[in-house]
């Protein structure tokens, strides 16, 4: 298999603090690695390496020569006023394209993404900035891709599409992302990046579940080794405490064997202390069964419809999942539950003297400008958690920070360190209903671990907003699924919902087609008489004018290629699963090619 980039013997620090030692990595042709590990470990840093944007303190990082890479980034930014058409030609201009191959380039792709190319990109939600920042990146057609937390500020919709943009895809790709699911579906190989290997990183070949089955018997290995080491230096530091002769060639030559087997066993014992966090939400221990009751809501914000006649009991013991596209009202349900917004028809009852305590997915609560210590402690050296003072430095550990960070402001803390802190923040009050919108964003995979545990035994009833599917599995026990024009459901766990809104979604889809052809057939008089064809040959005119039914036709050709992939029947047959992904692979061959020529006829016909 041709290696596309070579990474040997890196070594990179920051601030005096070693990430990795030695690592070696290669990325293949037709790479599929997902990254993971904890927070600061280095992942970020790795991929910067490979997309050259940093240099390593030592060690090579060699590319294929000309290779074609992109490189998509946690957090996109785009200059104010800039329009999708402009942004898309320019990527595939930096991709080798020349200026007539970039514009067919980018229509294509604006196309099939459904971005206006006239929209701006400042404009768009978090979500449609993020799908905006992966066709910049394919639109230049590259071998390797390089994606650090691509499911950020996706929907459920989105991730899935994601999913299977990097199940089909023709280049190879090396991902960061903490969700499992993800991880699960799409990787043939896995890396974390973490203090507790000798080099940095451990790599192992298969989807997640196999790595972790890998990991565990490296670290069972570890374990051994460090209780083997412990017996050698036990007898070697009985020896030198009766007193060797030191003049002796051979004792001497022992005395420094026995400082190196300590030196390996401190060593070995460091790398396995992972210092994981510990997280233990406070319940108020409240008996009461009705905490929330919303009978008959009815809400909408500006023109847009929330929920028409929405009924649901919050009691102890409830796990509830809101689920729905981004826009589609989750937080404003939780808004509801909270007292700050009001119905517009209906009523929302809550409990006397009911706690909440609330994550909000914005983090408003974080003062950038607040050091670590005073958010914890509010001024103090202490926090009181179960009527107990504890010191903060030692409240801090509890998530993992170390005690010279306390002085640090918020506002220079990473995306997952700002995510633990409020949590340890959130932990200090005492609640009957935790209400987390988006809690698993930017936390890493421990984390979420030690996160899942502690919601599995708070008493109390939770309401979350996640798109992570792993996360809603382990702590809900019902969701409630948003169409986004005011209808519901009820469903009982992930699997059902999702069968439900593929369901709607096919029902949409065909009902937009049968629209989609009465509308074509009306705008043949006049309004077609807008576009000229007269720069076209006679078959190139018959070809442009059945180019439309011609790529509907190729896209519903195509999904039902995608289901038939996606049918868990065929996964444990090889030969049916290989014809169905190569049907695919034809079939989206066939769409791209006709957007490609549609693109093509487009260009000659305006000039």
């Amino acid at each position: 298999m041709a290696i596309l980039i070579g990474c040997q013997s890196l070594a990179k620090s920051y601030h005096g603090r070693h990430l990795f030692n030695n690592l070696s990595l290669a990325v293949n042709d037709k790479e599929r690695l997902g990254i993971i590990g904890p927070n600061g470990a280095g992942k970020s840093t790795l991929l910067r390496l490979l997309a050259g944007l940093e240099e390593a303190d030592q060690g090579e990082i060699t590319l294929r020569r000309n290779l074609r890479f992109a490189y998509v980034t946690q957090s996109a930014t785009f200059a104010p006023g800039a329009k999708l058409v402009d942004l898309m030609i320019g990527a595939a201009r930096s991709g080798g394209f020349d200026v007539a191959q970039a514009e067919v380039a980018a229509a294509r792709t604006m196309t099939q993404m459904g971005f206006d190319p006239q929209a701006v990109a400042e404009t768009l939600s978090g979500g449609w900035k993020k799908r905006l920042s992966l066709s910049l990146a394919l639109v230049q057609d590259p071998e390797v891709v390089l994606l650090d937390e691509p499911t950020n500020h996706l929907d459920l919709e989105g991730i899935l599409w994601l999913e299977q943009l990097l199940i089909n895809a023709s280049f190879a790709w090396v991902m960061i992302s903490h969700d499992r699911y993800l991880l699960e579906k799409t990787a043939k190989r896995v890396a974390e990046v973490a203090p507790i290997y000798p080099e940095g990183a451990f790599v192992s070949d298969g989807n997640y579940s196999n790595f972790l089955t890998k990991r565990t018997d490296y670290l069972q290995q570890q374990q051994r080794l460090s209780e083997t080491l412990a017996n050698k230096v036990k007898r070697e530091v009985e020896w030198l405490r009766r007193g060797p002769q030191a003049r002796a060639t051979k004792a001497q030559s022992r005395i420094d064997d026995a400082h190196e087997l300590i030196d390996d066993l401190a060593s070995v014992r460091s790398r396995l202390q992972t210092g994981k966090s510990r997280i233990d939400f406070e319940a108020t221990g409240r008996k009461t069964r009705r905490l929330i009751a919303m009978e008959h809501v009815a809400k909408t914000l500006g023109d847009k419809r929330i929920v028409d006649d929405l009924n649901l009991v919050v009691t102890p013991g409830l796990g509830l999942g809101l689920m729905g596209a981004n826009g589609t009202g989750k937080t404003t349900i939780m808004r509801l539950m909270t007292g700050e917004l009001k119905p517009d028809k209906g009523t929302v009852v809550q409990a006397e003297g009911l706690k909440i305590v609330y994550f909000d997915q914005n983090r408003q609560r974080l003062d950038p400008t607040k050091t670590l210590k005073d958010f914890f402690a509010d001024g103090s050296d202490a926090v009181v958690f179960r009527d107990r003072s504890i010191h903060v430095a030692s409240w801090a550990q509890r998530f993992r920070f170390r005690p010279e960070q306390l002085q640090i402001t918020l506002g220079d803390l990473s995306g997952g360190e700002q995510a633990r802190a409020l949590v340890g923040k959130l932990m200090l009050e005492p609640a009957d209903i935790l209400l987390l919108d988006e809690p698993t964003n930017d936390l890493d995979i421990p984390t979420l671990e030690t996160l899942e545990e502690s919601l599995q035994d708070f008493p109390g009833a939770i309401v979350v907003v996640s798109h992570d599917r792993y996360f809603l599995g382990q702590i809900t026990n019902m969701l409630v699924g948003l169409e986004g024009d005011g209808k519901s459901g009820i469903y009982a766990d992930y699997e059902q919902y999702a069968k439900a809104t593929k369901s709607s979604r096919r029902g949409a889809k065909d009902s937009q087609a049968s629209k989609g052809s009465a509308k074509s057939s009306a705008v043949d008089g006049p309004a077609a008489a807008k576009v000229s064809l007269k720069r076209l040959g006679y078959l190139e005119q018959r070809e442009y004018e059945g180019m439309e039914a011609a790529i509907a036709a190729a896209e519903a050709d195509m999904a039902r290629h995608e289901e038939a992939a996606a049918d868990p029947g065929i996964h444990a047959a090889p030969a049916k699963l290989t014809a169905a992904y190569d049907a695919l692979k034809g079939a989206q061959e066939l769409v791209e090619k006709l957007y490609t020529r549609w693109a093509e006829l487009e260009t000659k016909i305006r000039g």
